[in-house]
C-alpha cells in the first residue's frame, strides 16, 4: 500500500521588529512570531507596539501568512496584571495564535480570548505523548517540542497523538546551554532573569578558576590547559536543513527558526535557504524523484552570522558536539551592504538604503527570494540628486545604484569579500 504523502511543514521565522517581519515575509516565511513590549522571552528585542502589531497582521494576512504573539515568559503575579491588556491587543490586531508557557497565562487566555489558538512554548519541555495529551486538554492547539528530542522520538510522539494536535520544532539557530532554555546563570551572575526575557548570555563568557589558600588573589588559572579558550558552556548553533525530509515525514506541522534578536541579513539568509530547501523537497515528492539538498544552501547558511553548527539532539544523544569551548565569537562571511527599495529594469538602476560601507568596483552578492549565487559589480553610484559618489560613508543613506541584474524591493546586497 502506498504511504500517504507528508504535508509540507510551515516555515516559521523570528521577527524582532517590523523591519525583520517584512524581511521574513519577503523571503518566504509562512508565519512569523513576534513579541509585545512585555511578557516575551526576548525583552531586549525591539518588539512591537499595538499599532505595529496591527500593521504586521494586516501585512501578513494580505500575503496569506500568519502572525503568532509570544507571551511565554515565566510569570509572577505582578506580571499577570498586564496580561489582560496584552491579550486584548493581540486579539484586536487579529493575531493568529498566542505562544504561551505558564499555566496561569493559559488559564487567563482561555477565559478572556477563548477564540485565539494557543501554542505551547518549548520551555514547557514536552517530551512524551501523555504530556502532549494533557496540554491538549488544557486547550493547547500546537506544541513546540522540547529540543532534547531526536527526530525519531518526535515521530513516535506525534504518531501516538491525536491528528488534530499540531507539533512544531526548532530547526535552526542559537541553542541554550540549559535544559529546554530554563537557566539561572544570568539571574545569578548579572541580575537579569533569562526566564523573563532578560538573558545576558553568561554561558558565552570566558571563565577562569582560582585556587583557594594563601596568595589565592594571585592564583587565577584558565579553565582549560591550552590556548584555545575557556568558553566551557558555549553552545553551538542548531542547523537541520539537511534533514528536512525526515522532519516532514515525522509529522511536524511547523519548522521554527530561532533569532528575534538577529539582524535582517540573518533573517533573510536563513529563511531564504530553508524556503528553497522546503520547496525543492516538495517538488521532488510531486515528481517522484529523490530529494537532494543543494550544497549552495549550506554555503548560504555559512554566510549567516553563527557559531559552529550542530545537529543538537536531532540524531540522538552524542551524535554531534553540542558545545564550542574554543570561542564564543560569531562566524560568517556575509555583511549586509544595502537594502533594495525599488528597481527600474529599463534604466538598470535601483534605489538602495546603505547599511555598511562599500565602494565603486566592489562586488556584492544579491540575496533575492528563491535565488542565491548571483553577484553584481558596483559600476555606478549617485545620491538622490544625481551627484556621483565613490563610496557609501553615511549610515542608512538612500542612493541610486547602477545595476543590470534583476532586483526586487526588499532584496539585500551583501558584502562578501569576493
Amino acid at each position: 500500500m502506498e504511504q500517504p504523502r507528508p504535508k509540507l511543514p510551515e516555515l516559521l521565522a523570528p521577527a524582532g521588529n517590523p523591519e525583520r517581519l517584512r524581511t521574513a515575509l519577503h523571503y518566504g516565511a509562512d508565519a512569523v512570531y513576534v513579541g509585545l513590549k512585555a511578557m516575551s522571552l526576548r525583552n531586549y528585542a525591539d518588539n512591537f507596539t499595538q499599532e505595529e502589531l496591527k500593521e504586521a497582521c494586516r501585512l501578513a494576512h494580505g500575503m496569506g501568512r500568519r502572525v503568532y504573539v509570544t507571551l511565554n515568559a515565566f510569570a509572577r503575579d505582578e506580571d499577570l496584571e498586564a496580561l489582560p491588556q496584552l491579550l486584548e491587543q493581540a486579539a484586536e490586531a487579529q493575531a493568529d495564535a498566542l505562544i504561551v508557557n505558564d499555566p496561569g497565562v493559559i488559564r487567563v487566555a482561555r477565559r478572556l480570548v477563548p477564540h485565539m489558538p494557543l501554542h505551547l512554548s518549548t520551555q514547557a519541555n514536552t517530551l512524551n505523548a501523555q504530556a502532549a495529551a494533557f496540554w491538549q486538554e488544557q486547550g493547547v492547539k500546537r506544541i513546540v517540542l522540547a529540543r532534547e528530542l531526536s527526530i525519531d522520538q518526535m515521530a513516535e510522539l506525534i504518531r501516538q497523538s491525536p491528528p488534530e494536535l499540531e507539533f512544531e520544532a526548532f530547526v535552526h539557530g542559537a541553542m541554550c546551554v540549559a535544559y529546554s532554555g530554563r537557566c539561572l546563570l544570568s539571574a545569578y551572575i548579572a541580575g537579569r532573569d533569562p526566564n523573563r526575557g532578560e538573558c545576558a548570555q553568561p554561558c558565552r563568557w570566558s571563565y577562569e578558576m582560582r585556587e583557594r589558600g594563601p596568595g589565592a588573589e594571585q592564583g587565577w588559572f584558565p579553565v582549560e590547559q591550552d590556548q584555545r579558550g575557556t568558553y566551557v558552556l558555549n553552545s553551538r548553533d542548531l542547523r537541520l536543513i539537511q534533514y528536512i525530509p525526515q522532519l516532514a515525514e515525522a509529522g511536524l506541522s511547523s519548522l521554527k527558526i530561532e533569532g528575534r534578536m538577529k539582524s535582517i541579513a540573518y533573517v533573510a539568509t536563513v529563511v531564504n535557504a530553508y524556503r528553497m530547501a522546503l520547496d525543492a523537497y516538495w517538488q521532488s515528492l510531486a515528481a517522484g524523484t529523490p530529494y537532494q539538498l543543494d550544497s549552495a544552501l549550506l554555503q548560504e547558511l555559512d554566510r549567516a552570522s553563527h557559531r559552529p553548527y550542530t545537529t543538537g539532539f536531532a540524531l540522538g544523544l552524542g551524535a554531534t558536539p553540542y558545545q564550542a569551548p574554543e570561542s564564543a565569537a560569531y562566524i560568517g562571511e556575509g555583511t549586509i551592504g544595502a537594502v533594495v527599495l525599488s528597481y527600474d529594469p529599463q534604466q538598470g538602476r535601483g534605489i538602495i538604503e546603505q547599511r555598511n560601507k562599500f565602494a565603486l568596483g566592489d562586488t556584492l552578492s544579491i540575496l533575492s527570494p528563491g535565488d542565491v549565487g548571483r553577484t553584481l559589480m558596483v559600476e555606478g553610484l549617485w545620491d538622490l540628486e544625481g551627484t556621483p559618489r565613490q563610496d557609501t560613508p553615511h549610515p542608512r543613506e538612500r542612493l541610486i545604484l547602477a545595476c543590470h541584474a534583476s532586483l526586487r524591493p526588499g532584496d539585500i546586497l551583501r558584502i562578501i569579500g569576493i
